[in-house]
């Protein structure tokens, strides 16, 4: 059999984790003696949604198959997908029927002027984040959140390579560091869907797959996020725990950056905690620009 065609490929794979997490009780089956599976099987969930075996089955082989927008509604209503499930998987579904492209551009994603002079405007930390989740821009606000940025190379500036880095492991300590490494492959599965074979994306993929088995355990969920927002408790010795919303804000572009911003209810402990933590890395910032200009 041929290589199959990269959207249907990610389709057949979406399809099944989707499958896997269903069992026989959630759908009103009875399991019905010993089962090698611990989801629906391909013929069940085929059942349900009033579809062949044999077609359901190449779906997931990633094969030749180019299903309506019929089959479709019916394959979301078998496997109980919410809407943004759903939409994934149209947009898998819809570019597999379209050949496979030529020379796609692949160059490096650049931040608008006008998007950097805002960021140096916002009194709240917010940073720019590529379609695969690297770091293009910050302000200082997040510099003093989230540490400086030119400690590390910036091929590895990107939000899922640091969150499993394992020289970083305090990080893996807070109670929420597992939902928001979700909420970041979510939106990695968001951006693979719109280019499989982008090699940014293949290679970040690639690398955590081999080195991390709990991003190969997370990534296998093939849940999806597109623009996503959640509480994150920020853990400073200086100032103590910061807790503070963080919500993303796509830039122009299809698809194309997003802006992430953290921000502290007003008049709250942790206004006054991340203001302090502002105040006092903008003093070391002008204590260091004053030694560099002693002769």
């Amino acid at each position: 059999m041929s290589n199959p065609h990269p959207y249907a490929r990610e389709l057949g794979e979406f399809l099944r984790a989707r499958r896997g997490r269903l069992h026989p009780h959630d759908v009103g089956l009875e399991p019905g003696g010993r089962r090698k599976v611990t989801g629906l099987r391909r013929e069940e969930l085929a059942l349900l949604a009033g579809l062949s075996t044999d077609y359901y089955q190449r779906m997931e082989q990633g094969r030749e198959v180019r299903p309506s927008d019929d089959v479709l509604d019916a394959l979301a209503g078998a496997l109980a997908l919410d809407d943004e499930e759903r939409r994934h998987l149209f947009t898998l579904a819809r570019a597999a029927r379209r050949p496979v492209p030529g020379r796609v551009d692949h160059g490096p994603e650049r931040v608008p002027e006008s998007t950097r002079r805002l960021l140096r405007v916002m009194g709240t930390p917010a940073v720019v984040l590529g379609r695969h989740l690297d770091l293009l821009d910050w302000n200082p606000a997040a510099e003093a959140l989230l540490g400086d940025p030119g400690d590390h190379p910036p091929g590895r500036l990107n939000m899922l390579l640091l969150m499993f880095d394992d020289t970083l492991t305090g990080e893996r300590t807070c109670p929420d560091w597992e939902r928001q490494a979700l909420d970041y492959i979510g939106m990695m599965r968001a951006a693979v869907a719109t280019d499989p074979t982008h090699p940014r994306a293949t290679a970040i993929v690639g690398e955590l797959s081999i080195r991390s088995a709990e991003f190969r355990r997370l990534w296998a969920r093939h849940d999806v996020r597109g623009s996503v927002s959640g509480t994150k408790t920020f853990r400073v010795p200086e100032v103590g725990d910061i807790v503070l919303d963080w919500d993303t804000y796509p830039l122009p572009g299809s698809p194309g950056p997003v802006m992430l911003v953290f921000t502290a209810r007003p008049g709250s402990a942790d206004a006054d905690r991340l203001q302090l933590l502002a105040s006092l890395h903008a003093t070391r910032a002008a204590s260091s620009t004053d030694a560099q200009d002693v002769p």
